[in-house]
């Protein structure tokens, strides 16, 4: 399946608390740059083990070749933690509200408090209750034009906004490999997303 969507491929997210004990093979497979993720319960991941083997997890995926570590920002001991990813790869700071979309304001202190904490990159989710809220999610990538930002809303209605994302200068986007393998809601296909980007020839 990898294999089959690479050519529209520039940056896999790896899901360690999706894919479990078996990730690390999963990563051999990779021919292109990549993102660890072992995503918290509380923020939409299946983690289920105790938070020092979560990190630990995370530090292997970099000794295995990881460019980028996501850790969310409400992660423990989170100034150690930013410290020793960034010793070898980026670090990805991110905030995931699965509950709505809280005020822009509410929003860019997120992403300043992910700076302040170290990000390289800053990614701030939310979940679309209207078409509205795609528009404030957005709004942050120009807000920080001049950073690396990912920022968009999950469900069905806030699927734009995944598409939208880089076209409006975000540092980039998230697609399934194929139907039925979503890891979010509003997820669409790495095929269906690369064909609305030819249109626009990005």
């Amino acid at each position: 399946v990898i294999k089959g969507v690479e050519p529209f491929i520039d940056l896999y997210e790896v899901r360690i608390d999706l894919i479990g004990n078996g990730w690390p093979g999963v990563v051999q497979e990779l021919k292109k740059p990549w993102i660890a993720c072992n995503r918290l319960a509380d923020e939409g991941g299946k983690w289920g083990k105790n938070e020092a083997s979560r990190i630990a997890e995370l530090l292997k995926a970099i000794e295995l070749g990881a460019d980028i570590i996501d850790v969310e920002l409400r992660t423990e001991n989170l100034d150690e933690v930013v410290e020793l990813i960034k010793k070898r790869a980026k670090c990805l700071l991110s905030s995931h509200d699965s509950a709505g979309t809280p005020s822009f304001d509410n929003l860019k202190r997120t992403i300043e408090r992910q700076l302040a904490a170290g990000a390289d990159i800053c990614k701030v989710v939310t979940t679309a209750s209207n078409f509205d809220d795609n528009l404030t999610v957005l709004q942050l990538i120009t807000e920080f034009s001049k950073l690396k930002i990912v920022s968009f809303a999950m469900g069905p209605l806030g699927s734009v906004s995944r598409v939208l994302c880089p076209l409006l200068g975000g540092y980039f986007t998230y697609a399934s490999i194929e139907a039925g393998k979503e890891s979010a809601s509003g997820q669409i296909t790495v095929r269906d997303l690369g064909k609305l980007y030819g249109m626009v020839e990005l």
